[in-house]
């Protein structure tokens, strides 16, 4: 059933460009008005193999016999009709375009229609979204985990990131980032996409989930023979993640912007000692049906929305920290955490209380 509170922001996406009906196709839209509906069955492809439009009152299907049924069976959450074609006898689009009658929108190459991006941004999560979204979390942060305990010095990290997909696979999520950094190439690049390197001394795992929908992002550092300098700089690279979570309420609470949290983040980099880092690799942003709804550069404009996901992720060199969180007015609420790894109470730079968040797992 299609809860009020979805149905209010349907008609702002509608009150928002002036339209009869809202139409989307691609997966990540899909998913937002379906529940959690998969509508890929090519990764390659954009646009999925059915969509889903909206028109003030009911919600809408529309398919080609080839899908509709399993579609209708396995990905709806709400309501809806559906509307069937012959795959033989029109596309997508030319059967949505039959239906989106008036002044219509769509997030595809609809004829006759405005393209538009669902502001998913804009929209605070769902109760239902909420709990979707703990559960994608935990599950993707116990595959990262594990793998964490298992791999060894002369792994290669393509072989650590085919055990994380692997991993990911069996519980139905889709393994969109997965980035695998020995003691070598964590040190010199900010994203070490998996090469034929053994991971030696320590390793560090990053990995994007996506499950209906919803992304979560995680990283974790695991320690064989723990260097010299990464305690300092791990701990460094933990306050501001902590700052920038911390800043996220904040500034949310005070009606701010994507460019207030990041002068935050820019501060904390300064007071550990390391102020030119921030410019080596974006530092995060809102998540949510994006892997990142908007990243946080300097003057950002784009609304700190409280009751949404954010995942930042501050590196110093060969240090990253990286969760996903639900902020509210209330809490701080990390998603990505187990139970099952170190934490460490991390204090925040100038905004707010301390922070329990993970730790280097030391196997020495």
């Amino acid at each position: 059933m299609l809860t009020t509170r979805k149905r209010t922001q349907l008609e702002t996406v509608l009150a928002e460009y002036d339209a009869d009906s809202a139409w989307f196709a691609t997966p990540p839209a899909f998913a937002w008005l379906t529940g959690g509906g998969n509508n890929v069955v090519s990764l390659a492809d954009d646009t999925g193999v059915a969509a889903v439009g909206y028109d003030g009152e009911d919600v809408v299907l529309v398919a080609d016999h080839i899908e509709a049924d399993r579609l209708r069976e396995e990905e709806l959450a709400v309501d809806a009709t559906v509307r069937e074609f012959d795959w033989y006898d029109e596309t997508l689009e030319s059967a949505v375009g039959e239906l989106a009658t008036g002044d219509a929108v769509a997030d595809f190459d609809l004829p006759g229609a405005e393209t538009v991006r669902v502001p998913t941004r804009t929209f605070p999560l769902t109760d239902a979204e909420r709990e979707r979204y703990r559960d994608l979390s935990r599950e993707t942060t116990e595959v990262v985990e594990r793998v964490a305990r298992d791999v060894t010095p002369v792994m290669t990290e393509r072989g650590a990131a085919a055990d994380l997909a692997h991993g990911l696979r069996q519980r139905k999520i889709d393994p969109l980032v997965v980035l695998v950094g020995g003691a070598d190439r964590s040190q010199r690049y900010r994203h070490f996409t998996p090469g034929d390197a053994t991971l030696d001394e320590y390793a560090t795992l990053t990995v994007v989930g996506r499950r209906g929908g919803l992304h979560a992002c995680v990283t974790r550092t695991v320690a064989f023979e723990t260097p010299e300098w990464l305690p300092d700089r791990f701990a460094a690279t933990q306050r501001v993640a902590a700052t920038a979570l911390r800043a996220t309420q904040r500034v949310g609470r005070d009606g701010g912007t994507a460019g207030d949290v990041f002068d935050a983040i820019r501060d904390a980099y300064a007071a550990v000692g390391y102020p030119e880092e921030w410019h080596e690799h974006h530092q995060g942003g809102m998540t949510g049906y994006g892997g990142r709804e908007w990243f946080a550069r300097p003057d950002g404009e784009d609304a700190v929305t409280l009751g949404s996901a954010y995942a930042w992720n501050p590196t110093i060199q060969g240090t990253k920290v990286e969760d996903t969180a639900l902020v509210t007015e209330a809490d701080v609420e990390l998603l990505t955490v187990t139970g099952e790894w170190p934490t460490t109470s991390v204090d925040p730079v100038g905004d707010g209380a301390a922070l329990e968040l993970p730790a280097v797992m030391s196997r020495d």
